[in-house]
């Protein structure tokens, strides 16, 4: 392979600013082609790319596009056929591509471990890249988060292997043909997507059948996706305020994250990197490091009351039980949710499990619905009220304040937050805005 083997490729990402499109645009940079690209607003992930040495445009236009007709425009789930930038595409004879095609080019590149799941992929992801990291194997990576420990979310070495996070909400990890795959467990989720569960299932049995060797979470229903799996579990680790521990492979794991759930995805990190090489002492002590991505169990700071601030990604009642939980071990005096539902299509379908699962919490706020892609008059009636009234009545008399706006969300924390308290931001949309907001 040459030092830049794609130096010969232009490539416009429509939608940039994602997690995916903006890891992608990196590594295509790092791979010697020229990149362009353009989203709707700025974002955080923009500042990754402009790092790369591409400057994106702010806001959709045919214009945008690089003259010439060598340009491959690439584009998320998120871009409608019709945004000018694609229609301007077609109209010219531009070859598109969806970004989960770009990604299966990509991890055809190294060994690549693609890990998937409905919960926990961006933490195992990013403690596969820790533990392979810790034993000098100086791995390349996609995640959908930014690691610590280098402040972005994409990276191209010269490492022999890629790990990369392979997303199931629109099937596109099915264009990725890993070497080894981590399955990390599953739940009806993108219910856009997947018509049952039943879907979703065949969906990752396919997944499974194109990769080598497969890490499964140790349950039945999902061993029998692919046989000859190597099964993880933790059934019983330690939990504790400075994250979990437990045995394996000979010895003590501690996993620096709080949480049942996070010991879970160390154990299918674990299995992986012993798959692809590493000693398992190596691959403990590596862990032993391990610093959460971004927006995973993110401290945030402290109010001026003295309440400390955390920020999850959790976007699905099974997620947000467990942040709750690994709050706990924290023991805080109180734990408070303030939780932004994700898509309007997961609310209706899950407005009453959310609901029980804030219940967990010692006071819940609600925010209103982050629309993402999808448009609110598709769906009469679904709004964060829905889920509200779901915690009010689980509840069991705990308050529950329904604050659709961030200005009055913002004040009633103010006024609600007492020292010994821990806050989370919980939600995929842009909550943690608030979190942020209560520490400045």
């Amino acid at each position: 392979m040459s030092e830049a083997p794609w130096a010969d490729r232009r490539l416009h990402f429509v939608g940039l600013g994602g997690a995916g499109m903006s890891g992608l645009a990196i590594v295509a940079r790092a791979l010697g082609a020229e990149v362009s690209g353009s989203d709707a607003a700025d974002s955080a992930y923009l500042e990754g790319v402009r790092a790369a040495g591409v400057e994106p445009s702010i806001g959709h236009d045919g214009a945008n596009l690089p003259e010439g007709d060598d340009v491959e425009v690439v584009y998320s789930t998120a871009v409608p056929p019709d945004n000018a930038e694609r229609a301007a595409a077609r109209e010219r004879g531009l070859r598109e591509w969806h970004r989960g095609e770009l990604l299966g080019e990509v991890s055809a590149l190294k060994r690549c471990i693609a890990v998937t799941g409905t919960h926990g992929k961006t933490t195992t992801t990013a403690m596969l890249h820790r533990i392979l990291l810790g034993a000098g194997l100086a791995p390349s990576y996609l995640v959908g988060a930014e690691l610590r420990e280098t402040g972005t979310n994409a990276e191209w070495t010269e490492g022999d292997w890629l790990v990369v996070e392979a997303d199931e909400s629109d099937r596109s990890l099915l264009h990725v043909r890993p070497e080894i795959a981590v399955l990390t467990n599953l739940e009806l989720d993108h219910h856009t997507t997947y018509a049952s569960l039943l879907d979703l299932e065949a969906t990752m049995r396919e997944f499974l059948a194109g990769a080598d060797e497969a890490v499964v979470w140790d349950r039945p229903e999902l061993l029998a996706l692919r046989a000859g799996s190597v099964p993880f579990d933790v059934p019983e680790p330690a939990l504790e305020a400075q994250g979990s521990r437990f045995e394996w492979e000979g010895g003590e794991v501690r996993v620096p994250v709080p949480g049942a759930h996070n010991a879970l995805n160390a154990a299918a990190a674990l299995e992986a990197s012993r798959l692809a090489g590493v000693a398992p002492g190596d691959a403990r002590g590596a862990l032993a490091e391990f610093r959460p991505a971004g927006r995973r169990f993110e401290r945030v700071g402290e109010t001026e009351t003295g309440a400390e601030v955390y920020d999850d990604y959790a976007h699905h009642p099974t997620e947000v039980r467990a942040t709750i939980d690994a709050a706990r071990t924290l023991e805080p005096g109180r734990v408070v949710a303030a939780f932004q539902p994700h898509l309007y299509s997961r609310t209706a379908a899950l407005w009453r499990e959310f609901g029980g699962a804030l219940a967990l919490a010692d006071v819940a706020v609600v925010l209103d619905v982050y629309r993402a892609r999808e448009d609110p008059a598709d769906f009469p009636g679904v709004s964060g009220l829905l889920v509200a009234e779901a915690a009010a009545d689980a509840g069991e008399g705990r308050p529950v304040a329904w604050m659709p706006g961030f200005d009055e969300a913002e004040r009633f924390l103010r006024g609600a937050l007492r020292e010994g308290d821990l806050l989370l931001t919980l939600g995929a949309g842009d909550v943690d805005e608030l979190g942020r907001r209560l520490v400045a």
